[in-house]
């Protein structure tokens, strides 16, 4: 989720040259939603911002995904986290049963474990995302879609790829809470 804000005051400089003095009060326009795909070894990326973040969102970033961005791939893995809305029955909420199940063919998905977002390469890219381009304040939703178009234009140009580390065995000590004891 995103806030929108604005500076409740103008900046001030306290004599002439020296750094604007920033007010931390601001007032609240809104929030949204962000949606983030990552390629990890592609190297691609893609967001979008909307409004809300319901089931039938991600349901539509889901097809936009299998019908704009893989449209030749057999299978397209996804490893997502947990969220109420990241499962298939959110397709059956948004498009027809024929369309869903299509869709959801196309798909191989593979949930996170809960508290384990630091495993989620999306989540991991929203972080690099809000230090890169959304650490300031944002006024509107209008500017942020431009502002991260910007962004991801610049992160698919450096082909910017994630250098995944973690291997099952680092897996069974980090988390070996989770799995049974043999």
């Amino acid at each position: 989720m995103s806030v929108f804000r604005r500076s409740q005051r103008d900046s001030w400089a306290m004599r002439p040259g020296d750094n604007k003095k920033v007010d931390s009060e601001y007032v609240r326009k809104g929030t949204c939603s962000i949606f983030a795909f990552v390629e990890p070894l592609g190297g691609r990326h893609h967001t979008s911002v909307r409004e809300h973040r319901t089931a039938v969102d991600w349901a539509e970033e889901i097809k936009y995904m299998v019908d704009e961005m893989y449209t030749k791939a057999e299978k397209i893995i996804l490893v997502m986290d947990n969220l109420n809305t990241h499962k298939p029955s959110s397709l059956y909420k948004a498009f027809k049963p024929e369309e869903a199940r299509r869709i959801i063919k196309k798909l191989e998905i593979h949930y996170t474990p809960k508290h384990g977002s630091w495993l989620d390469i999306a989540e991991i890219e929203l972080n690099v995302m809000t230090r890169q381009c959304l650490s300031r304040r944002i006024p509107d939703i209008e500017t942020l879609r431009k502002e991260l178009s910007a962004w991801e234009s610049e992160r698919n140009n450096s082909y910017a790829l994630v250098n995944w580390q973690f291997r099952t065995s680092d897996a069974r000590i980090k988390l070996a809470s989770l799995y049974p004891k043999l």
